[in-house]
């Protein structure tokens, strides 16, 4: 089947999806008034929407077209950015989420405030709006032009891309983090069914013999840890970098941890994080073993990038092409509705609230929307950009794993270790990125060869070297600032107690049983 060409079906399946969205969006808007309502969902999500939204924003188009060309490149190990999400949020359950929610934040950001000053607070806002909007939501508009122009080249898929970046602003504008949250429902079980169908279809292809797969492939393609020397992931960079990249993802990230703020309990954050985790380990099954057939599949192909729209047009039949563009099109704008409500909340909540707090909910929540839209627009602006310079864009997304490291040590001390001050805080924070920016220039011009990871713990090894030397040398550091909150880690009450009280559904047992599977997973490939 050629996939350029979509059949009266497939066009029938994605205006099903988007009449979809729109009930949807249309629906949420009415119960969206005041900035609570846009940016936490006023508070009423239940651990089902919760775990599928952080599935669906994990999720982007650019991820599906990734993971199936590394895969066909260099194998299974690209799997490990995806099962390490869910030891991660095995500790955002366990830890932060009761950490953020017994605070009764409305950003993450908000509780750098609570636990050491406003400096940290608006500082780590600052970095979090800018990566999201130059990184993730100008990136996947860019991405998402490139994707869909396999499947309709004779449209100026760039405007598309940008047109259903519109739609994602629309209805989230209206709707709120609702709105994202209970869109993302449906583009997660899209993403999910559509992967799956690929990937059924693709072991059908080798009569579902896995040794034919083995014939075909080396030892290392089909392990997730490859050789200290390798150039892709060694596997070192998994055990010291990949882990500290997955924690400021999943854990520090506001347009990830915004679904756990709007839970309704504590019970309900905690059991939608693990769903979430629970997601991502088939992940190697449905979105990354394809790659691996396609070496068996397709002919070579010379962009890895094409694998994964060439698997579709070979294997799928008519009419199914419709349900994977909008499994597409769900991923660019599951990605898109999140970082710019997100982005939004950051801007009013920690910039102008704090300079304004005499604004009403409803002024908070009009405002909210006019900076979605402004988001978007600077989106729009910067994406172009990319595509004149994409090695800018690259350059950009290993940026942020040097600069995550130092975020990682202060949210981690600070949520562990009572001594730490406003002032450790802050000279982390400063002093890290600031090393940061050294390594950065010297990888740049060609002076460090480390691989991302390795530099990434690297730096998370120095920023704790910096925030512990500091704490020690000062004096006055035996005990918070006054007005600044903190509670040991593990000793943070569970809340009410909820109904259900049978094993299966404490959070303890389901945590075990994540890190189980995850071992088991882990084990099997390894």
């Amino acid at each position: 089947m050629d996939p350029t060409h979509l059949a009266p079906a497939d066009l029938i399946v994605i205006a099903v999806y988007g009449l979809l969205i729109l009930v949807i969006g249309i629906v949420t808007a009415r119960r969206t008034q005041s900035g609570d309502d846009l940016f936490l969902a006023g508070r009423r999500l239940g651990w089902a929407p919760i775990g599928l939204s952080l599935f669906a924003s994990n999720i982007s188009s650019t991820t599906l077209i990734g993971l199936a060309g590394a895969a066909y490149t260099w194998g299974i190990a690209v799997a490990n950015y995806e099962w390490m999400a869910a030891p991660i949020l095995v500790l955002m359950a366990v830890v932060f989420a009761p950490l953020y929610l017994n605070a009764r934040i409305g950003s993450v950001p908000e509780y750098l405030e609570r636990r050491f000053d406003w400096r940290s607070r608006r500082y780590f806002s600052a970095f979090t709006l800018m990566s999201n909007l130059i990184v993730d939501t100008a990136g996947t508009l860019f991405a998402g032009a490139l994707v869909l122009t396999t499947f309709v080249p004779a449209l100026d898929l760039f405007s598309a891309a940008l047109a259903l970046a519109a739609i994602a602003a629309l209805y989230t504008a209206a709707g709120g983090l609702a709105a994202v949250v209970y869109t993302d429902v449906v583009q997660a079980i899209l993403l999910l069914v559509g992967s799956a169908l690929v990937t059924l279809l693709s072991f059908a292809r080798i009569d579902f013999d896995w040794s034919a797969v083995v014939a075909a492939t080396t030892p290392e393609q089909r392990s997730l840890f490859l050789p200290l020397s390798d150039p892709n992931l060694p596997w070192l960079g998994v055990l010291v970098g990949v882990p500290v990249l997955a924690f400021y993802f999943w854990c520090t990230n506001q347009f990830i941890v915004q679904r756990v703020l709007g839970a309704r309990s504590l019970a309900d954050a905690r059991a939608g994080a693990l769903f979430a985790g629970l997601l991502k380990l088939p992940v190697l099954f449905i979105m990354v073993l394809p790659g691996v057939m396609a070496v068996m599949i397709l002919p070579p192909l010379e962009n890895p990038d094409q694998v994964f729209p060439a698997l579709i047009g070979e294997v799928l039949p008519a009419g199914l092409s419709g349900l994977i563009l909008a499994a597409l099109a769900a991923a660019l704008m599951s990605s898109i509705d999140s970082t710019l409500n997100s982005a939004s909340a950051l801007l009013t909540l920690d910039f102008i609230e704090p300079l304004r707090p005499g604004l009403s909910p409803r002024q908070l929540g009009w405002i909210g929307r006019g900076a979605i839209g402004v988001f978007m627009l600077l989106a729009a602006a910067i994406a172009p950009l990319i595509g004149q310079f994409e090695g800018l864009f690259d350059y950009l997304q290993t940026a942020l794993s040097y600069l995550v490291p130092p975020v990682v040590v202060v949210f981690l001390f600070g949520a562990f270790w009572r001594r730490p001050d406003a002032v450790s805080a802050l000279v982390t924070l400063i002093g890290g990125h600031l090393l940061s920016a050294l390594l950065f220039g010297l990888w740049l011009g060609g002076g460090l060869r480390l691989h991302f990871t390795l530099v990434a713990g690297l730096l998370f090894a120095a920023s704790a070297l910096i925030l512990i030397l500091t704490t020690l040398l000062r004096s006055a550091a035996a005990a918070p600032a006054p007005g600044t909150v903190w509670r040991p880690a593990m000793a943070v009450p569970a809340g009410r107690p909820g109904r259900r009280h049978r094993r299966w559904a404490d959070y303890r047992f389901q945590a075990l049983i994540l890190l189980l599977l995850t071992l088991l997973l882990v084990s099997t490939f390894a």
